[in-house]
């Protein structure tokens, strides 16, 4: 899954950066308030953990800003100031949940995946499709009970596949999703995993629908 994280402290940023990558997430980082509210409002993300104390733009503000432009992403605040008001303040701007620093990397990556869960009304992380089930927790698939090796980004890919089974996933999804924000896309890559996927888990696993992208099959 692919996280926007927006943290003006380079050394603690990057620390989450490893906790969440060795979770199985994805971060893309914005170190102010400006260039984060920009990457969240013209990439795609699910979910951003933000935090209040921001330079240019506060972080209470850049939620304010993506509420107001009608961005739905699921948001996760980050703060060092306690107190009852400071958390009031935040969720009435928008937020989906709140943490205190200093934090167990833990509880951020429990709390992110239980965000997340709600955001897409799933009560669990595990996911069956047929006779593919993934579970994004834990980074493993199974077909008919059978593991499967992926690799970090055909784990991605099929999470997002899974995750959007009702729908169509297009090309341009599936790039912003695998792939950070400064990572160079190459859409033909898209057609590698896709096939790479399909020898693994069989060619049924996913159906191309012409000109509009792909679908679980």
């Amino acid at each position: 899954m692919r996280i926007l994280l927006i943290e003006d402290e380079t050394a603690y940023a990057q620390r989450i950066r490893a906790n969440l990558a060795e979770a199985g997430f994805d971060a893309d980082l914005a170190t102010d308030g400006t260039k984060g509210w920009l990457m969240g409002s013209t990439e795609s993300y699910d979910a951003a953990i933000l935090d209040i104390g921001l330079p240019h733009v506060s972080g209470l503000a850049v939620l304010r800003r993506w509420r107001s432009e009608g961005r739905k992403l699921p948001v996760l605040i980050l703060s060092g100031r306690s107190g009852w008001a400071e958390r009031v303040n935040g969720l009435n701007a928008g937020a989906d949940d709140y943490l205190e620093k200093p934090f167990q990397a833990q509880e951020l990556v429990a709390r992110l995946r239980s965000l997340l869960r709600r955001s897409s009304g799933q009560s669990e992380t595990m996911r069956r499709r047929r006779d593919i089930e993934i579970d994004a927790a834990a980074g493993t698939v199974t077909k008919n009970g059978v593991p499967v090796e992926l690799t970090a980004l055909e784990l991605r890919m099929l999470d997002l596949l899974m995750r959007h089974s009702d729908r169509i996933v297009s090309q341009k999804e599936l790039l912003e999703h695998v792939y950070s924000f400064n990572h160079g896309r190459d859409s033909n890559v898209v057609e590698v995993y896709v096939a790479r996927l399909r020898k693994k888990l069989g060619r049924e696993t996913i159906r191309t629908i012409r000109g509009m992208g792909y679908r679980i099959g």
